[in-house]
């Protein structure tokens, strides 16, 4: 059993009061001593509770022992009924050890609180009914059947409330809802119990086997319809496991394949969800259908990114105001899909507002506070800090240290400030259960965005001198007009579709290096992708540990015959932004890429053969 300090304590004190009840039981038989006829009905206790149903998702079991059970307190008193539960729990626990390997201290745990319970019930009845024995003073049905019912449903509180607080404990969940959930309905079987001992007893109020033989064919049909009964649920159960497993699946396949469109990796939603049900945990959150719902949310919230154009998605640099609001909508389409699929559990509020702002400056719905779902408010939080910590188009990861500034920097104002304390406080511990539970381990905790090439790589291709000669033309009167660091022309080797340096100047040239992008990465590999132009953009961005000064880049697509063949790209001086007048004039220079007689050239250039001497290439 897997318990904290507190349950620990709560089994123990359950073992040690119904110890000391079965050993008060024993003393109380030594000095008064009951009928030999006890051990007829101890025995017919011990086959019927040798033979039980387990209850469907719970490390329970139940059997039809009941009626001998009432029997024995109504005719022998509370001391034999106790040493009788005592004796029927251990042969029960025993004999379902058989088929699942049972912990002692369960087995423990089983016999001291079945012990207690009917040990405090049967003493409940005599000290309500005023009645002694039924064996030795025999007294009319009427006057049995208040505290009869009585110490039924006390026995059954008692007894199920019991596991179920120490399943609660080993679970995390709520204790009457686990109760509730699991067994309420099992008090037909106490009360039914307690109606046939009430009909031994009013036939005879001694052990009368004739009577014992009318009784027994109805708790053997008893026992068949609750097996039956109960393997039908266990199929039905298995049923829901199934579908509720290809539906899980079906929503991480979806979830993989919105993510692979805006370039983060399968780690990422496994590290979200991981963390998402860890620290709803650590807050408290125990609700079934919650937890169920987060789980969901924290794999589809994106799911809205179906309808935002992937140049916006996986833009390097800041988005211009419209391609925001274009980026906003992404979180009312995902509520609006997801409300077309009836969920057992709150999805859609989470995935609708998980960008909700506690100070009510977030979207859609502008809500404030604890008006946001606490689902949403949990994901944001982990969805900012893992989106901080991994490589991303736009920029690379943060150290765990300067993501969490940022968090800190943004308490009370975007994130709720208890959701934040929680996380950073539990961190540590989230991050190693997921590397505990993941698959792969650590190496997918926090994986490359941008693989680098293989060693066999093609090589750079052959500049033609024509085109060479040309293009230092170019970069040379772009680098003199605009007293740029570097200025870098990269082209697109159509074999391996990535892009390969075909030319480059400028004082800090050199540090930039004959380097391979794939196409779609960093700026020049974004603008080529997308036939998109890229302005004052953080350089650190495009050349990673090149330049880390204030720096910015300028990146603009080569087209020719209508195909993206390129990128020109400028780094600027430290401090310096390129104005609208440079901008114009670096487009200016990229337009003749398209005329006739640069088109001839570039096509002879895209048919380069690589060079014998350049065989590898890496992503800077």
């Amino acid at each position: 059993m897997d318990l904290s300090i507190r349950g620990q304590v709560y089994v123990a004190t359950v073992i040690a009061l119904g110890l000391i009840a079965v050993g008060l039981c024993i003393a109380g038989l030594s000095v008064d001593p009951v009928s030999p006829e006890w051990m007829l009905l101890a025995l017919l206790t011990l086959l019927t509770g040798s033979v039980t149903v387990r209850v469907p998702g719970l490390p329970a079991r139940i059997s039809v022992s009941e009626t001998f059970v009432f029997t024995s307190v109504l005719l022998f008193g509370t001391a034999a009924a106790t040493l009788t539960v005592a004796l029927d729990t251990v042969v029960a626990s025993l004999v379902a050890r058989r088929n699942a390997r049972q912990v002692p201290l369960k087995i423990l745990f089983n016999l001291a609180s079945a012990s207690l319970s009917i040990w405090l019930a049967s003493s409940a009845f005599y000290a309500i009914s005023g009645l002694a024995r039924l064996s030795i003073a025999p007294a009319p049905l009427p006057s049995i059947l208040g505290p009869l019912v009585t110490m039924t449903a006390l026995y059954f509180v008692l007894n199920s409330g019991f596991v179920a607080v120490a399943l609660s404990f080993e679970k995390g969940q709520p204790a009457f809802q686990i109760w509730q959930r699991n067994f309420l309905w099992l008090s037909v079987n106490y009360f039914g119990g307690a109606s046939a001992a009430a009909l031994l007893v009013a036939y005879t109020q001694k052990v009368d086997l004739f009577a014992i033989g009318m009784i027994v064919p109805l708790v053997i049909v008893s026992y068949l319809t609750y097996r039956t009964s109960i393997g039908r649920v266990e199929d039905a159960n298995r049923h829901l496991d199934e579908v509720k497993r290809l539906h899980l699946s079906t929503i991480e396949t979806l979830a993989t394949a919105i993510d692979a469109k805006d370039q983060v990796t399968h780690g990422h939603i496994r590290r979200v969800q991981q963390h998402t049900l860890g620290l709803a945990r650590a807050l408290g959150v125990t609700d079934i259908e919650q937890i169920s719902a987060i789980e969901a949310a924290a794999l589809l919230h994106d799911l809205g990114k179906l309808v935002v154009p992937e140049h916006i998605l996986n833009k390097p640099g800041k988005l211009t105001v419209g391609e925001f609001e274009r980026m906003k909508l992404h979180a009312r389409v995902g509520a609006d899909i997801l409300s077309s699929i009836r969920f057992p559990y709150p999805v859609v509020p989470i995935v609708r507002h998980h960008h909700e702002n506690w100070d009510g400056s977030g979207y859609p719905d502008a809500l404030r506070g604890t008006q946001i779902p606490l689902g949403a408010r949990i994901l944001s939080v982990v969805d900012c800090f893992d989106a901080l910590t991994s490589d991303r188009p736009y920029r690379t990861r943060l150290s765990d240290e300067e993501a969490i500034a940022i968090l800190m920097s943004r308490r009370g104002s975007m994130y709720d400030p208890l959701i934040v304390d929680t996380f950073i406080a539990n961190k540590d511990a989230l991050t190693a259960a997921y590397l505990q539970n993941s698959p792969v381990g650590s190496a997918e905790a926090l994986p490359p965005v941008y693989p680098p090439p293989s060693v066999e790589s093609y090589g750079t291709p052959v500049l033609d001198l024509e085109f060479s000669s040309l293009l230092k033309t170019v970069l040379n009167s772009l680098q003199s007009e605009l007293s740029t660091s570097a200025v870098v022309l990269y082209m697109k080797d159509t074999r391996t579709d990535d892009l390969y340096v075909a030319g480059k100047c400028g004082p800090d040239s050199a540090r930039i290096g004959q380097s391979r992008l794939p196409v779609g990465s960093h700026i020049s590999g974004w603008v080529v992708a997308n036939g998109r132009r890229i302005s004052n953009a953080d350089s650190h961005l495009e050349m990673q540990g090149v330049f880390r000064d204030n720096r910015v880049c300028l990146s603009v697509p080569l087209m020719s015959a209508g195909h993206t063949v390129g990128a020109l790209t400028l780094i600027s001086q430290p401090g310096k932004a390129f104005d609208d007048p440079s901008i114009e004039f670096v487009e200016s220079i990229a337009r003749t890429f398209d005329e006739p007689l640069m088109r001839g050239l570039i096509e002879r250039q895209l048919a380069a053969r690589p060079s014998s001497t350049s065989r590898q290439a890496t992503v800077h």
